[in-house]
């Protein structure tokens, strides 16, 4: 089967990445050439990884970068896709958009995937012909590393889509998971409140960033605190989601905390800013909370 990309991004990279890995012909598309060459210069250094650590062979790699073609085209890059998985931005009209254009520019039994986090699958197909092939394949960051795919199915998304989705998740290597399409799907609608009420308790100074983190850390056994988790996520991505979730089920619960609004009105939206709760300097993996929260 060949499967077409659409964004070259963190999450479009690495799912392009994946597939070409477990060699499916992959094109990858963006509209902007240097978003393309960064995104191909990026995977060949994954791969580079894994060839350090013993996990691909040198021809491995070869032939993973033999399948991988890129195209600012949308039309040129999806023709003769049997699957499309859209990575654009978490904005639901661009994504819409696309979806428009992918209904008319894909083949007729293209399955027509979305790597969205939080907005519906239903509200996507909609603005398709066919929503039985319209399908969330929600892989989580960094794609080539972590093992799960929350899979939702939309209102009108068909058994057989779904099944053939879970099929080739594993046979990336994954673990799919299907869920029902309700604003967040299970991660996110479990992690972003988590997420939320950290921030919230570092707002109505309950902890220190790095006191917070730590009690998560060692006292929950996660591997990332929620804070630095998310300025790795991105600001602006956590407060979309967090509207997602308030606006879609109206419980306040869900209503992102100011901090958080300020931060990402300011720009300061994690690492891919250089500041967040934390600092972040090129080349340097030394973790150092940011200037304005330090105790």
């Amino acid at each position: 089967m060949n499967v077409a990309v659409i964004g070259s991004g963190t999450m479009g990279n690495g799912i392009a990445h994946v597939f070409a890995q477990h060699g499916f012909t992959v094109a990858l598309i963006d509209i902007n050439q240097p978003a393309l060459d960064r995104a191909m210069g990026t995977i060949t250094k994954n791969l580079d990884r894994q060839v350090a650590k013993a996990a691909l062979s040198e021809d491995d790699k070869t032939a993973t970068l033999g399948r991988l073609t890129t195209f600012t085209s949308l039309e040129e890059g999806v023709a003769g896709a049997g699957l499309v998985v859209e990575a654009a931005t978490e904005n639901v009209e661009l994504k819409l958009q696309i979806f428009r254009d992918l209904d008319q520019y894909a083949p007729a039994d293209a399955i027509l995937a979305s790597n969205t986090s939080s907005i519906s699958i239903t509200k996507i197909a909609a603005v398709t012909k066919r929503p039985q092939q319209v399908i969330g394949m929600h892989f989580m960051n960094p794609v080539p590393v972590m093992k799960l795919v929350e899979v939702i199915r939309g209102y009108a998304t068909s058994d057989a889509v779904t099944n053939q989705v879970m099929d080739l998740s594993r046979q990336l290597g994954k673990t799919p998971t299907e869920v029902n399409d309700y604003p967040g799907f299970v991660a996110n609608r479990i992690l972003m409140p988590m997420i939320n009420e950290a921030i919230i308790s570092l707002f109505e100074g309950v902890a220190g960033v790095e006191e917070i983190d730590t009690v998560m850390k060692l006292g929950m056994a996660h591997p990332m605190g929620p804070l630095q988790l998310a300025d790795f996520i991105g600001l602006d991505v956590c407060l979309a989601i967090l509207r997602v979730l308030h606006e879609g089920l109206g419980n306040p619960k869900y209503a992102p905390c100011p901090l958080l609004v300020n931060m990402v009105m300011a720009g300061r939206l994690g690492a891919k800013s250089g500041e967040g709760f934390y600092q972040y300097t090129a080349g340097s993996k030394e973790l150092v909370v940011a200037e304005r929260f330090r105790r």
